[in-house]
Order: structure tokens, then sequence, then C-alpha cells
């Protein structure tokens, strides 16, 4: 049987071997210093997080490869989608980068649009938008 692909979503320059890591500042929400790092097994929702992320850099996707144990990403499975059709995890040990996507399609900007402004009503509630 052969593993399964991860990517990960982000504006950060990243090279083969490189590390994502907790310990650094979200790349959503208000910023907070994230105990986990995520990664998803579908290029939909890499491309979301590579579209939300803050900051100046070009959106980029990577093919990371997980250091320890992932589990159900909490902020999507059962909260949002049931079952985790959106195959979204997360782990408190790195994940090594092993490629970069170089091509992708990016959704429309209507969608996005309609992705920040639903996050933005949920920051308006209280609602972080990932579970630190």
């Amino acid at each position: 049987m052969t593993s399964p692909t991860y990517y990960h979503g982000t504006r950060a320059d990243l090279c083969p071997g490189d590390l994502i890591a907790p310990g650094r500042r979200s790349n959503y929400g208000s910023r907070r210093v994230a105990r986990f790092v995520y990664l998803t097994e579908t290029l939909d929702a890499a491309i979301w997080g590579a579209e939300l992320a803050m900051g100046e850099g070009r959106a980029r996707i990577y093919i990371v490869a997980p250091r320890g144990p992932i589990e159900d990403d909490p902020n999507l499975t059962d909260k949002r989608f049931a079952g985790n059709p959106t195959r979204s995890y997360r782990s408190a040990d790195p994940l090594l980068v092993v490629g970069e996507v170089a091509t992708w399609q990016g959704h429309s900007a209507e969608a996005l649009a309609t992705m920040r402004a639903h996050l933005e009503a949920l920051r308006a509630q209280g609602v972080e938008a990932i579970e630190q």
C-alpha cells in the first residue's frame, strides 16, 4: 500500500528539506503561536490554506511528510464537515517539505470573497479561525 500524499498551503517561501514546525505564529486568525501544524490529503483544502494565509508572499502549496503522528483537524472534522471529507489533519510534530506543487488553479475571486466574509463573520462572533 502506498503512503498518501500530504499538502500544506502557505505563503512562506520554503525549500525541500525545510521543516514546518509548531511554535511559530499562525498564518490565520489572531496569529497566536500555533501548537500544531496542518496538512491535508486534498489539493483543494491546501489551495484554501495558501489563498487565505496572511502575509505578503506568493501563495504556495508544498508536498509534506509528517515527522510524527497526525490526527483529524478539529477545526473542520465534525464541526463543519462530519467524517473529515476534506481529509485535513494536524500534528504537534514538524512536517518535512519534500516538494512544491508548481501548477494549481486557485478559487475564483467571488469564492474567495465569500470565504473571507464568512471568516470575518466568525471573527466578529469571537470564533478563532484556527484552533491553536
